[in-house]
This record gives C-alpha cells, structure tokens and sequence, in this order.
C-alpha cells in the first residue's frame, strides 16, 4: 500500500498546486479524499479528453483519490466536516486565508477538532502583505517573477504554457507535509504550512534577482540564448529544431574543436561561462552554420560523440515516443471511462528502489465515495444527505 498507507489527507485543492501535492501523497500510499461541490469543481473540464468533458490536468493529478461530495450551504456540512477533519492528518486547501476561515478550515477552526492537524494552504501571494487576498494563477506568478520579462526576443514578454509555477509550489508543499508530518512523529504537534504561488516562483528565479540585488545589471530578453553561458541556444537543422546547453571550459573546449575553432579556446571574449554568455551572439551563429549542414539526428550524434550536452525540440507527440521517454517507464496507461482508449498517466518522475510510487486507481467521479466514507465515520444516511444537499 505504500510508505504512506497509515496517513489520511483531505484535499480541498483546485486546479494544480493544491491538488498535485495530494496526488504525489496519494502515489505513495496515503488516502485522498478530494472534497468538492456535488457539481465537481471547474478544474475537472480543463483540456477535455473524455466524452464526459474531463479534462487531462484533473485526469494527471487526481489518481489515487477518492471523491466526496459536499454542499457548504447544506445545513450537514458542519458535521460532515468535523468527522472528516477528526478523522484525517493533512488538510490541503489552495485559496487566501480570508476564504478559508468562511468554510471553517481555518488552522484554529481545524485544531479545535483535532490538535495535532497539520493544514497546508497554498494561496497566490502568501499569507500577508497588501496582496494576500487577492486571486492568481500561475501566470501571474511567472509574471511577478521576472521570469516573463527575461523570456522572447524582447517585443512581447512570454509566458510558457507549461505550469511550472503551480507545479512547483506543489512539489514545495508535498515536501513541508512530510516535513511536518517527521516533526508530529517527534513532538506530538501538528502545525500550519502555508505556500504561495508567488514565493515559489521568487525562489525558482532567484538567482537573476540575486544578481540584479548585488550587480544591478538590468538584464533585458535575448530570446533563447544564456545570460550565463554559451552556445546556448536553439538551432535549425535541416529538419527540425535542436538545442545546446555549453556549461564549463570543458565541454566549451570540446565544442570549440567540433567546430573547428580551436583559436577560440584562447580568445578572452570567450575565457569563462559568464563571457561566453556575454559574446553568446557570436557563438550561437557558428553553432547555427553548423546545424544548417546536418539533419537533427545527425547533429545529435556527433555532438553526442564530443559529450556535448544536447536535445531534439519535440513536439508533444514527438516528446511521447521519444525512445528515452519509454525507457523512463513515466507513464501510467489507466482506463478512463469515456476516454476511448488507455490513458498515459506521469507518475512522479523518482525511481525508488523498495517503495517506488504506483498508480492504483484512476482519478474518482464526482462524490462516488461520498456514501463510503461518510458512512464509515458514523454518518448516518439522513445525515449524508443533509450534507449533500445540493446533489
């Protein structure tokens, strides 16, 4: 069942942060519940691939969990909840504080039903400061970030499409629970986490904001090339995309001769990874002569045999057969109802050796676990009903 099989967590999360930290808990064994509205929540119909409307974000971070369905403004949900919370050792929410003392799962609110609970909230902009009840999404955070700025080629800021804001104030919050979780097994005391989507990203784009603190340098965009180093970039081949990442004199010095530029390994524009980055122009249009010549595969392959650290740019498809994708064993093929085949689920991209993570149950049905857990608490059936009033 997993190393975490004795644990229970209750996720009120929606759309990514809140309910990805459970669903990594839930791979390794802890009962999820996901508590949602008994129309299910809006993060269930984002990138729909069911004929049921669900969607691929719901269907990759909500295995593993079962469903209750509860109504706030039904006149049961006050016990429902309370037998739930007594009954779990993690609350996960994703909404500002404010917010959360309305549905009564405020830390005091939660510790007066169980003292040792652990309450991990994830807002947008963290628990204090003028921003603190305010609404965002990860695009907002790799907006106030500088990430957005320093992306594109300097015209129009650029956002990846990729949420790895959201994803990884998950993975921050998923290691302060089990954090906390050793701390209880020590003292006896539960405690309040709180994560922002905003702090994550500050963090993950600390080192231009340390830079820009001690030096001042007011870097502005130079589309896909390094501030730090060089050639990296994205180059054209014949047939496709490749890109480069040339970290360290030596792997400069293996380039260097690959291209048949030894001269440049005692050039002073290029002496170190900071210069290189700097002239990284320069380096980047050999690089580019070099690939127009080769097929991607070609490229890769003699950039391989110089120990040169490159990749394909791929396409999602592309990403999906890669043969070094399947060989990771990433995915998962779970039946999903109305899907029309098998789908690919990530499981946590970690390789354990005695308690690896697994996939055991696909993402749950709105409130199909309602009767079932509620009644194992001692709810009775008018008393589950009054808490789902609005099924």
């Amino acid at each position: 069942m997993g190393p975490l099989a004795s644990i229970r967590v209750l996720d009120f999360g929606r759309y990514v942060a809140g309910p990805y930290c459970a669903s990594l808990l839930a791979d390794f064994g802890a009962d999820v519940i996901r508590i949602e509205p008994p129309g299910g929540g809006e993060d269930r119909t984002i990138a729909p691939v069911t004929e049921n409307g669900e969607g691929a974000l719901f269907l990759q971070i909500n295995r593993n969990k079962r469903s209750v369905a509860l109504d706030p403004r039904a006149p049961g949900w006050t016990l429902a909840l309370a037998r739930l919370v007594a009954s779990a050792d993690v609350v996960i929410a994703n909404v500002p504080d404010g917010a959360l003392e309305k549905l009564g799962l405020n830390y005091e609110a939660l510790c007066a039903i169980k003292a040792d609970i652990i309450l991990a909230n994830l807002s947008s902009f963290g628990p204090s400061g003028p921003w603190a009840q305010r609404p965002g999404f990860d695009s907002v955070g790799q907006a106030m970030c500088g990430s957005a700025f320093l992306s594109g080629a300097g015209d129009t800021p650029y956002r990846t499409p990729v949420t790895w804001v959201d994803h990884t104030t998950a993975l921050y919050a998923a290691f302060a629970v089990m954090v906390a979780l050793r701390e209880r097994a020590q003292s006896g005391r539960g405690q309040k986490i709180s994560g922002s989507l905003l702090g994550s990203a500050l963090a993950i784009s600390s080192t231009f904001l340390i830079e820009q603190a001690v030096r001042g340098l007011d870097r502005a965009p130079i589309g896909n090339r390094s501030f730090l180093n060089g050639p990296t970039d994205t180059f054209r081949t014949q047939d496709g995309w490749i890109v480069t990442q040339v970290v360290g004199g030596g792997i400069f010095r293996r380039w260097a001769n690959l291209m048949g530029e030894p001269r440049w390994l005692d050039d002073p524009r290029f002496a170190t990874d900071q210069l290189r980055g700097l002239n990284g122009e320069h380096l980047s249009a050999r690089m580019a002569q070099w690939c127009a010549a080769r097929s991607s595969q070609q490229a890769l392959d003699e950039l391989a045999q110089a120990n040169i650290p490159a990749g394909p740019v791929l396409s999602p498809q592309q990403a999906l057969d890669h043969p070094q994708t399947r060989a990771l064993g990433m995915f998962t093929e779970v039946d999903i109802p109305g899907a029309g085949q098998s789908v690919p689920l990530a499981k946590p991209p970690i390789q354990f050796s005695v308690t690896p993570a697994e996939i055991r149950s696909p993402p749950p049905r709105v409130g199909e676990h309602t009767h079932e857990v509620l009644s194992s608490l001692g709810l009775s059936d008018a008393e589950i009903a009054s808490a789902r009033a609005g099924v």
